[in-house]
């Protein structure tokens, strides 16, 4: 009996001792914070600053998401995937590289979408004259044309259906200059160390220091368009979704719009 007297004193006591270091406090208050979690997205260089203007905008309600962008040619993004590269979400500028990716079981089912397309162009200097077609490329006086590497870099690849289709990649092929990216491209052509390039109606956009000499016709090159998805290794599957599904919201589609981009 006096045992049990003493069990419920000590009881009483223990209570009372942690009501009043502030138990309530303690209950009130949420035990776990919001873990932050981090994404990469391995883009296509020609996405940056739509990309980079899209990042805030969603960082608004998701606060906790921290969104890391790894840009270039969508040949290389895809050979650091498949070597075991860390990435949440890719994003390629054509379809052959997440084909490739999705026939290796590397990417999670059902998360695949278009998020925009785009048009091919060729572009001189600004001040540059002469050029007025791609049939111009022929003349002696063009001495280097820029385009991405069309093994790794979409935009190369779509600029040699168009040469090729045109009938005049062989007779142009020993002035190519093959680059990294499209970005690449872009930069000759501005500094000048090319005569043209070949380069997405974005790039040439988003530049003062060159010019449209032509818009290449549709009918002359694959769809240009911008796969998405989820890559199954990584470690925030949900999180990916969610900001995929973001990228296709009406906020991120009037930033696709405002840099050119063709909307799906």
């Amino acid at each position: 009996m006096k045992s049990r007297k003493l069990l419920v004193f000590i009881t009483t006591a223990l209570v009372t001792l942690l009501l009043t270091i502030g138990l309530p406090s303690l209950i009130s208050s949420p035990i776990f914070a919001q873990p932050n979690t981090n994404l990469i997205i391995s883009a296509a260089a020609s996405l940056k600053e739509a990309l980079e203007e899209i990042k805030p905008l969603y960082q608004q309600s998701k606060t906790n998401v921290k969104i890391n962008y790894n840009f270039g040619s969508s040949g290389a993004l895809q050979q650091q995937i498949e070597q075991g590269a860390p990435a949440d979400i890719f994003i390629s500028a054509a379809k052959k590289q997440v084909d490739a990716l999705e026939q290796k079981g590397l990417l999670v089912v059902g998360t695949r979408n278009i998020i925009a397309k785009n048009k091919l162009v060729l572009i001189v200097p600004k001040n540059a004259a002469g050029i007025t077609s791609f049939y111009s490329l022929k003349d002696a006086k063009v001495k280097k044309i820029a385009i991405g590497e069309p093994r790794t870099v979409p935009a190369g690849q779509y600029g040699q259906q168009v040469l090729e289709k045109l009938k005049i990649w062989s007779e142009i092929k020993s002035k190519l200059v093959f680059a990294n990216n499209v970005r690449q491209v872009l930069a000759s052509v501005e500094t000048g160390n090319v005569d043209a390039g070949l380069v997405y109606i974005t790039d040439a956009k988003i530049s003062n220091q060159v010019k449209i000499v032509v818009t290449a016709d549709e009918k002359y090159h694959s769809p240009i368009i911008y796969p998405l998805a989820v890559v199954k290794r990584s470690k925030n599957v949900d999180t990916a979704k969610e900001f995929s599904q973001f990228l296709s919201s009406n906020q991120a589609k009037s930033v696709f719009k405002k840099y050119g981009f063709i909307l799906p």
